[in-house]
C-alpha cells in the first residue's frame, strides 16, 4: 500500500502526463486492476483519482503572477 505522499506524487504525475485526461486513465487503471482481483490496487487508483480531482479543482491555469 502506498503512503499519502506517494500517492499525490502519482496523481500529480498522472496529470503531467494525461492532462486532463488523468481521471479517465487512472480510471482505467483502476478496473483494470479491479477486474485482474486487485482490489487493494484499486482502491489505490482510486485514492490517486480523488487527489486528481482535487488538483483539478484548485490547480491555476494559466500564469498565476
Amino acid at each position: 500500500m502506498l503512503d499519502e505522499r506517494d500517492i499525490w506524487l502519482t496523481a500529480t504525475a498522472m496529470m503531467k502526463r494525461f492532462g486532463d485526461d488523468a481521471i479517465v486513465e487512472s480510471a482505467m487503471r483502476a478496473d483494470e486492476l479491479s477486474a485482474e482481483g486487485d482490489l487493494d490496487g484499486a482502491r489505490v487508483w482510486k485514492r490517486v483519482i480523488a487527489c486528481v480531482q482535487l488538483l483539478m479543482t484548485t490547480t491555476p491555469v494559466g500564469q498565476v503572477h
